[in-house]
Formats: structure tokens, C-alpha cells, sequence
């Protein structure tokens, strides 16, 4: 019996009007807030964090059904190509099976 799944969502953005460190981490606070209050997944920043135009973000979903966590993260998707203060240059989709059988990390909690 299947204990979930957990649907991983990747783009690298350029962000065309970052001036600074401080713009970008200001635009990628409010586009972190939006994702996590339409999709309830979790957000991280997790490379380019030194260049001023351009951020590679990972969020995840938890989902009962693969296919509930593919549609998550397709709305995801659709909903940061919507955006206009942006441009998003990759993308990258992965959909992970959750056994309660199997340990998930690599080390102990």
C-alpha cells in the first residue's frame, strides 16, 4: 500500500529587472508567497543565489494520488509562466512514490 507522493517542481528564472540582491530576494519573497498560498507546497531558493537576474526554484507537493501531484505541480507551472515580472528559462518535473516501507533519507533523524 502506497503512503503518498511527492510531486517536485524546478525552474530557473531570469528575472530582467533585478538590480540588486536585495530587488531579486524582494520579488522572490512575494512569487515564494503566492506559490505557497495557491498550491500549499514548500519553496526554496536552492542555486544562483549571488546573481541579481537569475534564481533556480524547487517546490514540492504532497499528494494522495500521483495524479493529484502531477495537476499540482502542472498549476504551479502554469501559474509562474503567467508571470510577467519574469521569465522562466527551465524547468524540470518529478513525481516520487512515498513507501512507508523504505527509508526516504539517506542518514537518521
Amino acid at each position: 500500500m502506497g503512503c503518498g507522493y511527492v510531486g517536485v517542481l524546478t525552474v530557473d528564472l531570469h528575472l530582467p529587472a533585478g538590480g540588486s540582491l536585495k530587488g531579486k530576494r524582494k520579488e522572490l519573497l512575494r512569487v515564494k508567497a503566492g506559490l505557497v498560498k495557491r498550491f500549499s507546497c514548500a519553496v526554496a531558493e536552492v542555486d544562483h543565489h549571488e546573481l541579481w537576474q537569475r534564481s533556480r526554484l524547487s517546490l514540492a507537493v504532497v499528494c494522495r494520488e500521483a495524479s493529484e501531484a502531477g495537476r499540482q505541480i502542472e498549476a504551479a507551472s502554469r501559474w509562474l509562466h503567467g508571470d510577467e515580472s519574469f521569465e522562466v528559462v527551465g524547468e524540470g518535473r518529478e513525481i516520487l512514490a512515498v513507501d512507508a516501507g523504505e527509508d526516504v533519507l539517506a542518514g537518521e533523524l
